[in-house]
């Protein structure tokens, strides 16, 4: 049998593909010529193991035991594996290792089916992050329509004595379906059920009662305490074994800030696999991620918010600030928006949460004579402003250990925040709350418990109050409601760039770099189509008038000005677009605002109000007239947008990660829309084309050109780009141009902001480091200070090999 190819034990470029049913395994593996073709080192898979039946998206895991059937089970990886390392490919898999589905019936889980028929005396009770002191050790299930007593009365709920697979009994309650206790099956309804291990509840009191830790604020979604070697062992067998028979190389995680020990778990990780791991951590304005972490970095947020930031003018700040607020009578500044969501978020969503650690602090002040005047609702209070206040995802302080300076600098900030906000007699509440989130205070399991739930807290503050609230309430300029980024600071210069990429190679340069995921809540190329307006400000603010001024006959009385807004930004960042999607956006918009609609609770006139408004306005000859118009008037600076973003992205520090489609111009929205099956024959097609030489015919072919030529090279000549590697700016003469070179054998040269060139290039130049060097998208050849005008020429962009070093693109 010949030897397979050797899979690079570090990708030099991945490719992320949504596993979904229909698009399984073996569907995947017919993916994997193309990829080849395209210049990808391995497939990047959204997670692998059984989720819930039908899942879309695979984090709803239910059984770490077995790899989705749904997918094609064991049998249909080992074929995706085994073909794609005949093509010496790898496999990087995402990884949950924070929750497990609550699905329906209960028993497609049957760890967590395990603990509801008998409680904590289950193997697997050690599995959840379970409260079992709180609902007299039952867990509370919010799961019915109605009060239990009018559930009982009527009859909705049954006693079926062989429902379940083994020929046990199981209570019915329409779709659901949960164990019955042994011992209590003879016991007449209403007695049985306050027997059980578990308390169905009306869905409504999940919120405040539920006494096991959710992700974030989804009932559905049980953590799960990995934090347990015997835990952590038994979740990651599969995948741990996948690893060792060299079917999976990479590993991305999921929520690390979600553990009891991000650290601990990334090191007994690491410690068993020894794989390139990236994790899910998003990071605020410049903070770091530990470096005491083993693993290759974060999975990209962190740069997709460098490079979409020099393609934004800061120079429109004050001009689309405000015309937003003439508009919408919105504030002018984010900071009070996310203050507003995060507030919302832990006074509702996250209200058991925050009990929790309430009940964990008063414990800790019964327990000290000289605090046992601090009053729940006081510490209460306390808690509330300072979740509020901390502005990063967890503060990384581990029990037992010094708090680290950055931990201490972050938590006394906002200690001095919250005090702001509260009187004088709760100031001592707040710092004691600080001090206790840091584990100065306090001593006993109570103290590391309060320290462990209050980092585990901020987290979902932060992504629920600011990704998902605020995000969708404060529309001045979309392009950067982005996770991990900062509405309120438009642009990212040259210096500021260079500085980061500097960094980076310095300290992760195997992490990944990333334009696209399945959380952007826009793509690449929505958000370089919007970034535009910030060039064009003053002509944006004309249009949007105008627009509004021709529906403003027809505009519903329901829909609000800071809607209207959002929908003109996104009709020009995706246009064209339908009805359907336009509408399933909006929905989605406007219910994770909590204003007007919401998911739990929603507002139907207003739902329908703004399909109704949708469907006018694309219905309107005169306005889809000039949206188009303008759309056609930005295709110059979007094309330079689209091509300059991405060179930039596959050649800077770090693995780049194309997410599925976005090898063409991609104009997805949030998810679901970013899942949408992609045309792969397509593909296909046109990189054979192009690779037969023939000249790219759209945009769609420009960019494949250059994702295929940028990822090809990074394959071939690792070391150009890999931790070994140097990243050394490249002056060049205009405001227009950034670039930079690689291990002094490649250059990038890309355009930026480009509707500010009204005259061109001009006599502006790139100052080349010495040799001759050759264009691998156009095959121009440029030594010493070429002028932007001949290197920019035929394509916005330039990929630039030293031609002394020059092979096969």
């Amino acid at each position: 049998m010949p030897k397979l190819p050797d899979v690079a034990p570090v990708p030099t470029g991945t490719y992320r593909l949504q596993l979904r049913p229909g698009f399984g395994f073996d569907e995947a593996a017919e993916v994997l010529p193309y990829l080849r073709a395209l210049g990808v080192s391995h497939v990047y898979l959204s997670p692998v193991l059984q989720a819930v039946a039908g899942s879309t998206h695979g984090y709803d895991v239910v059984d770490h035991s077995r790899l989705n059937e749904d997918l094609g089970g064991a049998e249909g990886f080992h074929r995706l594996s085994a073909a794609a390392q005949e093509r010496g490919m790898g496999v990087v898999v995402d990884v949950v290792p924070n929750h497990m589905a609550v699905p329906t019936p209960a028993s497609d889980n049957a760890a967590l089916w395990s603990v509801l028929r008998t409680g904590p005396a289950s193997p697997y009770a050690r599995w959840f992050d379970v409260d079992w002191a709180a609902q007299e050790r039952a867990i509370l299930m919010p799961v019915l329509g109605r009060r239990i007593g009018e559930v009982v009365e009527d009859g909705e709920i049954t006693l079926d004595a062989t429902g379940h697979s083994s020929g046990e009994p199981v209570l019915r309650y329409f779709d659901h379906v949960f164990p019955v206790r042994p011992g209590t099956e003879d016991l007449p309804l209403p007695e049985l059920l306050d027997r059980q291990y578990y308390r169905l509840a009306h869905w409504r009191v999940g919120d405040e009662e539920l006494n096991y830790r959710r992700f974030f604020d989804i009932d559905t979604l049980v953590a799960v305490r990995v934090e347990d070697e015997q835990v952590f062992a038994e979740t990651h067998a599969v995948l741990l074994a996948l690893v060792a028979e060299g079917r999976v190389h990479g590993l991305r995680i999921d929520h690390p800030d979600g553990l009891a020990d991000p650290r601990g778990y990334v090191m007994r990780l690491f410690g068993a696999t020894g794989a390139w791991i990236v994790v899910e951590k998003i990071l605020e304005g410049d903070e770091q991620l530990p470096t005491d972490w083993p693993c290759a970095g974060t999975t990209g947020y962190d740069a997709l918010l460098r490079v979409g930031g020099l393609f934004v003018d800061p120079a429109a700040a004050g001009t689309l600030t405000v015309l937003y607020s003439q508009l919408t009578s919105e504030p002018t500044d984010f900071a009070t928006v996310v203050d507003e969501a995060k507030r919302f978020v832990v006074e509702h969503g996250l209200h058991a949460e925050v009990a929790r650690l309430v009940e964990v602090a008063a414990a800790i002040c019964h327990d000290h004579l000289e605090w046992r005047d601090h009053t729940r609702r006081g510490l209460r209070e306390a808690l509330v402003e300072l979740l509020v206040a901390v502005p990063v995802y967890r503060a990384y302080v581990v029990p037992g250990e010094p708090a680290p300076e950055e931990s201490r600098l972050v938590l006394a900030a906002a200690v001095e925040a919250a005090k702001d906000r509260l009187g004088e007699d709760r100031h001592g509440t707040v710092e004691l709350i600080g001090e206790l989130a840091l584990g100065k205070s306090g001593r006993g399991p109570h103290r590391d418990e309060f320290v462990v739930r209050f980092q585990q807290t901020c987290g979902p503050v932060m992504a629920k109050g600011i990704e998902d609230t605020a995000f969708y309430r404060w529309f001045r300029l979309t392009s950067l409601n982005e996770v991990g980024g900062d509405p309120d600071h438009l642009g990212v210069s040259t210096e500021e760039f260079h500085d980061w990429c500097g960094r980076a190679q310095a300290t992760w340069p195997e992490a990944m770099t990333t334009l696209s995921t399945h959380d952007t809540k826009r793509s690449e190329d929505v958000r370089a189509r919007l970034s535009l307006l910030s060039e064009l400000p003053v002509e944006w603010s004309e249009r949007v008038t105008s627009w509004r001024a021709i529906t403003s006959h027809y505009r519903p009385a329901e829909v609000d000005a800071n809607t209207e807004y959002l929908l003109w930004q996104t009709l020009v960042g995706t246009w064209p677009i339908d009805a359907d999607r336009l509408t399933a956006y909006l929905e989605k918009a406007t219910r994770e605002a909590k204003r007007r609609t919401t998911w739990t609770e929603p507002d139907e006139d207003y739902d329908t109000a703004v399909r109704v408004f949708v469907e006018q306005v694309l219905d309107d000859e005169v306005v889809t007239a000039e949206v188009a118009a303008f759309v056609d008037r930005l295709a110059p600076p979007f094309r330079a947008n689209v091509l300059s973003q991405k060179l930039i992205a596959l050649t800077m520090p770090g693995v780049p990660d194309v997410y599925q489609g976005c090898d063409l111009v991609d104009l997805s929205l949030v998810d679901p829309d970013n899942r949408r099956p992609v045309d792969y024959g397509a593909r296909v097609n046109r990189l054979m084309l192009l690779d037969g030489g023939s000249a790219p015919r759209d945009l769609d072919d420009e960019k494949l050109l250059v994702v295929s030529r940028a990822l090809r090279m990074r394959r071939e000549h690792p070391a150009r780009f890999g931790g070994g590697s140097s990243y050394v700016p490249v002056t060049t003469t205009s405001p227009h141009a950034v670039a930079f070179a690689r291990a002094d054998q490649v250059v990038t040269v890309a355009s930026r902001l480009t509707s500010g060139l009204r005259d061109g290039w001009g006599d502006t130049v790139v100052q080349l480091p010495a040799g001759r060097w050759r264009d691998v998208l156009t095959g121009g050849t440029y030594a010493g200070e070429p002028l932007l005008a001949d290197v920019l020429g035929a394509l916005p962009v330039a990929l630039l090999e030293l031609e002394a070093d020059v092979t096969s693109a």
